[in-house]
């Protein structure tokens, strides 16, 4: 199948910059409220909270009927997890997909946390998973500045992901990055493992997410009933990092992370290129 790729202009990329911050600001204050006892909904309200103060909506509420602005995904719960009444407990390890849209362009990204407390080991494991979804991520998004085709953030990720010592986690192959722009969802699919295709040649304008899930233990997934969460079959802890970032003609530029990537890139030598807001 043809894709369409949206190209953006140095001007459209710094609205989607807006959008980007906006969900920056959702991260952060989410942070800051998190803590054993609050309950998915509790988060969800502080994304509203933020999605006001910023002039922004959610590219997420209303979308094919989802009914919440933000996704929070608990333990087993890979993605599109729906905020309710469930208290969230020590130890618990937890996704928050949060977008923004502002002046019609969207924003999209996630971070994982573990809270504090519960078993000592659980917990170790939690970081431990976290971290390396994370690490995954940044080096899927390095291989934005050093690669040429889509198909290399895969290989990057997949690369790393084969080189951990055991227990090896699982990639999620069946929920991959995504374009992004003036819809949340755009060509080209970004994905997060190994391909045969080499995928689409990266070029300036392009605005994708890098977005790895890993598990625990096996990468197998059912959706429940409510046709929006998705967990591991075997009931292993999953964990979702996720960043939006463009290219331009004088690099690329994280988009969701507030110092525009600085920190993330610095281990691979790279450093992004902001453009001229103003």
């Amino acid at each position: 199948m043809k894709t369409h790729i949206e190209l953006k202009n140095d001007s459209q990329i710094c609205q989607m910059r807006k959008a980007g911050l906006a969900v920056a600001a959702i991260h952060e204050a989410i942070a800051d409220a998190l803590r054993p006892g609050v309950t998915t909904k509790d988060m969800d309200d502080v994304a509203a909270s933020v999605l006001e103060a910023h002039g922004a909506r959610s590219n997420f509420l209303g979308y094919y009927g989802y009914p919440a602005h933000i996704c929070v995904s608990v333990n087993e719960e890979i993605v599109h997890g729906i905020p309710g009444s469930r208290v969230l407990e020590p130890g618990d390890i937890v996704s928050f997909d949060c977008g923004a849209v502002i002046d019609g362009w969207h924003g999209d990204a996630c971070f994982t946390a573990v809270l504090p407390g519960g078993d000592q080991d659980r917990h170790a494991q939690r970081e431990e998973l976290s971290a390396r979804t994370r690490e995954a991520m940044w080096r899927g998004i390095a291989a934005l500045a050093t690669g040429s085709r889509v198909g290399d953030v895969g290989r990057a990720i997949d690369d790393y992901v084969e080189s951990l010592e055991e227990p090896v986690p699982g990639i999620v192959e069946e929920y991959v990055g995504h374009g992004i722009g003036t819809a949340m969802h755009m060509d080209p699919d970004v994905p997060n493992y190994r391909t045969r295709s080499r995928g689409e040649k990266l070029c300036p304008g392009m605005v994708l997410c890098v977005e790895p899930m890993l598990t625990a233990g096996n990468q197998e997934n059912v959706t429940r009933e409510d046709e929006w969460t998705v967990v591991t079959l075997d009931g292993s802890d999953a964990c979702h990092w996720e960043h939006e970032v463009a290219i331009h003609e004088g690099g690329i530029w994280v988009l969701t992370a507030r110092d525009g990537g600085m920190a993330g890139l610095a281990p691979f030598g790279i450093t992004p290129v902001p453009l001229n807001e103003d």
